[in-house]
């Protein structure tokens, strides 16, 4: 039996198409198709649409959903005491302020986060991380890291220092000519 090379594999499945098949035909049908471009972003969207699914598997084992994990994350990211206004937040995860509302609904009657009125702005709420929902965050984080250190093995610690670079300049290409393009296009509950 033939020996499977790593392209060869990199297929998600009976009906999606190996890179090379997928550049082969996009070459067939659009001649001006640089293939070491197209490789590169097809590679980068394979891989990005795995990791999602990966990382909601971890976060679905620990009884919360990839949107509530995005808030979590958020008002982790704020710094101690973990609070925030929703619209603050709905802003920063490019959703509308509906959204924000129901998320934050969910996440309170889960008992992730608290929602109080401000005590100097009575008109004000704050969104603030509970106990139970740090832990939630800590252990996705605990979970995400034995996955991303197990993603990167292959490579040495030069290779990840050189492909973290290079992603990087690809990242900050994309956010100057994207500058808008940090949220989503549409809310997703």
């Amino acid at each position: 039996m033939p020996t499977e090379t790593p392209e060869a594999s990199l297929t998600s499945g009976p009906h999606e198409p190996s890179l090379d098949e997928q550049i082969a035909a996009y070459q067939r049908e659009f001649g001006d198709l640089d293939p070491q471009v197209e490789k590169v972003v097809s590679a980068l969207g394979r891989l990005n649409r795995r990791m999602n699914v990966a990382y909601g598997r971890q976060v679905a084992d620990l009884g919360i959903s990839n949107t509530e994990w995005e808030v979590l994350k958020t008002l982790v990211l704020s710094g101690s005491p973990y609070r925030m206004g929703p619209g603050e937040l709905a802003k920063r995860l490019g959703l509308t302020p509906a959204a924000m509302t129901h998320r934050i609904d969910r996440m309170a009657g889960e008992g992730l986060v608290t929602r109080d009125r401000d005590e100097n702005n009575r008109v004000r709420v704050i969104v603030e991380l509970t106990d139970e929902g740090r832990a939630k965050w800590l252990e996705a984080m605990r979970m995400a890291t034995n996955f991303e250190e197990g993603l990167l093995q292959d490579l040495s610690g030069d290779e990840r220092a050189v492909l973290g670079e290079l992603l990087i300049r690809v990242l900050r290409r994309v956010e100057h000519d994207q500058p808008d393009a940090g949220g989503r296009l549409t809310d997703l509950d």
